[in-house]
């Protein structure tokens, strides 16, 4: 299990804009008195990122040029913050951040399964699921898509 609770730590919150922002953004009271830094899309949200340190990043979708140019982007930031933990709820570009993390940095990976996945799997759920130290899914029928490894941790809406 993940220990996210010492006041030393450095945790970054990764996700894209949209519905995987604002299922991030739901744990900010909860993670209120924590070293925090954000990496996402410019968001309509700004105004809550406005106490973060944070650094918008352009989504690369499935190009594969852009995903090195995003990859090289992501290493540069990491190796400024030098995060202890990254939580994500995903989508895509949030892969080589948890990759660049974990490998590099030695990282915790907290994945969240976005809250629209209830029988299937995403994309980046089933890349993220090997390398994730605590991975949560927002439903628990969604449990026996991925595994014992699993942790059923109810709606973050």
């Amino acid at each position: 299990m993940v220990k996210v609770y010492s006041e030393t730590m450095k945790i970054c919150l990764t996700s894209s804009s949209g519905g995987h922002f604002n299922q991030l953004i739901k744990l900010l009271p909860i993670l209120k008195s924590r070293k925090l830094f954000f990496i996402t899309p410019a968001t309509h949200m700004k105004n809550v990122l406005n106490r973060y340190t944070t650094y918008f990043i352009k989504n690369p979708g499935r190009n594969p040029f852009k995903f090195l140019s995003h990859s090289i982007v992501s290493l540069i930031i990491l190796t400024k913050e030098r995060p202890d933990v990254v939580i994500t709820t995903g989508a895509g570009l949030v892969v080589p951040i948890c990759f660049l993390a974990k490998f590099l940095f030695q990282s915790k990976i907290i994945f969240i399964e976005s809250f629209s996945r209830i029988d299937t799997q995403s994309l980046t759920g089933k890349i993220v699921f090997h390398i994730s130290d605590l991975f949560i899914v927002q439903w628990k029928k969604a449990q026996k898509l991925y595994g014992k490894k699993t942790v059923y941790g109810g709606p973050l809406l």
